[in-house]
């Protein structure tokens, strides 16, 4: 990996990239396309995380604490970007994780099995026994005693079709997306408009200290962030 300058004004971003291209072999390259796209989006939100976006992220920590079988579930984004992240949020939250991919091939599922595994995680995804309903892509393959028998799920940089097939199996669904037009924004439960690795802490925090949002509405949410890029643009 080559690193960039700590000086350099946009070192987390290029951080970023250099951290999906070493991971090249477990990252699918349409995974590339989608974080290019993700970073425009946050350029738009001035690459900080907006008030709304707190909430969504405390309404997330309320769902997951009164979850009875939380799940996580990575793709090889995730995995490249917010390994130690992901499973610090597993440590504190109690909620399993499960590698879950639309280009899935048994040498990308043994990869980021290896790379959750050397940051404390015993990942699920590997031995898949049960189907998402809905779904013809590789994406419906899953874990019975991950996310096939979950109450909540956190699905990081997701589809749209398979959070509305979550959704639809009764499972409250949280997402992680900087476009909030999406149709996993829209589809979703909760939405967190806010880029992976800035949220991700935050959200442990308020796990670990037991706060979090009862009263929230996703749509509204989404129209504040809308109204929040709006105002950035035009002042």
């Amino acid at each position: 990996m080559v690193l960039p300058p700590k000086d350099h004004p946009r070192y987390k971003s290029l951080l970023a990239r250099e951290k999906l291209v070493d991971a090249s072999d477990v990252v699918a390259k349409q995974g590339l396309i989608a974080h290019g796209r993700g970073e425009a989006f946050d350029y738009l939100l001035g690459e900080q995380t907006c008030l709304p976006a707190l909430s969504s992220i405390k309404a997330a920590s309320s769902a997951i604490l009164s979850a009875k079988k939380p799940v996580i579930s990575v793709n090889g984004n995730v995995v490249a970007l917010a390994a130690r992240e992901i499973a610090r949020l597993s440590e504190v939250s109690g909620a399993k994780v499960e590698i879950n991919l639309f280009h899935r091939t048994p040498e990308r599922i043994s990869g980021l099995t290896k790379m959750m595994k050397k940051v404390g995680i015993d990942s699920l995804g590997e031995n898949a026994d049960d189907l998402i309903p809905g779904l013809s892509s590789e994406r419906a393959k899953c874990c019975s005693d991950g996310i096939g028998s979950a109450d909540v799920v956190l699905v990081p940089l997701e589809d749209g079709d398979r959070c509305e097939a979550l959704v639809n199996m009764g499972k409250k669904v949280i997402t992680i997306d900087l476009n909030p037009l999406s149709r996993t924004s829209q589809t979703a439960h909760i939405t967190i408009v806010d880029e992976l690795t800035r949220c991700l802490p935050l959200l442990s925090g308020f796990v670990k200290e037991k706060k979090g949002l009862d009263n929230f509405d996703n749509k509204k949410c989404l129209s504040d962030v809308l109204n929040y890029i709006a105002e950035r643009i035009s002042s």
